[in-house]
């Protein structure tokens, strides 16, 4: 076994530069910047990158509602399926925080509409327990099945009256008008 600060344990300067670059692009995603991304992504940046929590880059310009840097991954082959290590979906990403033009471009993208992580849980669950009802009305639209179930039974309208989320119970109870 080497001492801690023997130089065999420390990254080369090329490694040291390559965990640089990797950051600045999960920089750049999280800020949108995706002129920047682009050029990184020619610079040989692998769109399938991720980070210590199994965020892609997609799911994090997902996230953080970039519609343009989500595009660009995209169009350069990122994967509209892959999950994070909490087995959660760009999909369900844009779900919970209700935002309908990127859950647009995932979805014109190939995104499944009812994908599921391990729970079971799809972003029409995800819609319904944040009350984010553009978004519910979207994945509805889209063909989402509000009769899903998730690994414990519940559907998207248990969720949405679990939560109190008075709108989007409203929208999926199917006694009401």
């Amino acid at each position: 076994m080497s001492p801690p600060n023997d130089p065999k344990n420390s990254p080369s300067a090329e490694d040291a530069a390559l965990q640089d670059f990797v950051r600045s692009a999960f920089a750049l995603v999280r800020s949108g910047d995706a002129g920047k991304l682009r050029e990184m992504l020619d610079a040989g940046l692998p769109v399938t990158v991720r980070n210590e929590r199994g965020d892609s880059l997609l799911m994090l310009a997902s996230y953080y509602g970039h519609v343009e840097a989500t595009r660009l991954l995209l169009e350069r082959g990122a994967d509209p399926e892959q999950p994070n290590d909490a087995g959660q979906t760009p999909l369900a990403g844009a779900a919970f925080k209700g935002n309908e033009a990127i859950a647009t471009v995932l979805l014109d993208a190939g995104a499944d509409i009812d994908g599921a992580g391990p729970d079971g849980r799809t972003p029409l669950m995800f819609a319904a327990m944040f009350d984010k009802l553009e978004m519910l009305e979207l994945l509805l639209q889209r063909g989402a099945n509000h009769r899903a179930r998730d690994a414990d039974k519940r559907t998207a309208l248990d969720y949405a009256r679990s939560m109190g989320a008075a709108r989007a119970a409203d929208r999926l109870d199917p006694k009401q008008p």
